[in-house]
């Protein structure tokens, strides 16, 4: 059986390499398919063995043009480094607490989380989502052609990728309980979150970090807003090694 594809990327210095190591982990930890773990990278230094290490491909965007995650894009390459199947893409500060066999069987032909801030409009966030090597090429090929229109009429990438596969009628997205925000699924609403310790709810896959906290302000109690505080989670490294 072909091995299903798990990649992310790693550019700048945001993340370093233990964040990529952590994934690979989890992902070894919580899926029991057959699988490769490719981190698409402008620096491979401190990657564990196991994590395939390939360039970062190149997007050739105006020179200061803000990056707003559209390197993203670049995974719909019609030949994306010699790759091919079905390919779960995820980034780097996620934290899976749950079997992820299900994100490969769960139908449909684009599968991506449903943004908790624009639930009323077809926009995915773009933490984890599902496809097939080479079978949305326009998506890539647009953006390059039209950088400026799509700079102005999409703030970001994942608001532009939902918009294209929509175009499509192909936009489908994960059950809601799967993949969720820590901020706004597991930390309860002020003043409740001062006295009550973030919590998991059932049937989670996977958190996502979104802005502010990651990971490892989360397991600190690192508060970055007052109307949001967060008491420690010491449950949370349990998951993120």
């Amino acid at each position: 059986m072909q091995p299903v594809n798990i990649i992310c990327m790693k550019w700048g210095q945001k993340y370093g390499a233990d964040y990529a190591n952590r994934l690979y982990r989890m992902v070894k930890r919580h899926l029991t398919l057959n699988f490769r773990f490719v981190c698409f990278t402008d620096d491979d230094t401190g990657l564990e063995d196991g994590i395939e290490a390939m360039p970062l491909p190149s997007l050739d965007l105006p020179e200061g043009a803000p990056e707003r995650g559209w390197n993203k894009l670049s995974t719909f390459e019609p030949d994306l480094a010699g790759l091919s199947g079905e390919t779960l893409f995820l980034d780097l500060d996620v934290v899976i607490v749950g079997n992820i066999d299900d994100l490969f069987s769960h139908p449909g032909d684009f599968l991506i989380i449903r943004d908790k801030k624009f639930k009323r409009r077809l926009i995915g966030n773009s933490s984890v989502y599902r496809f097939r090597i080479g079978e949305h090429p326009e998506v890539l090929s647009y953006f390059q052609q039209n950088f400026a229109k799509v700079q102005s009429s999409f703030r970001n990438e994942q608001a532009y990728l939902s918009d294209q596969i929509n175009q499509k009628d192909k936009l489908s997205f994960w059950p809601e309980e799967w993949c969720i925000s820590f901020k706004y699924n597991c930390v309860s609403p002020w003043p409740i979150a001062y006295f009550k310790d973030p919590q998991v709810p059932p049937n989670t896959k996977i958190l996502i970090f979104h802005g502010y906290p990651l990971p490892e302000h989360a397991i600190a109690g690192i508060t970055h807003k007052w109307y949001r505080p967060i008491r420690p989670c010491p449950w949370l490294a349990d998951h993120w090694k």
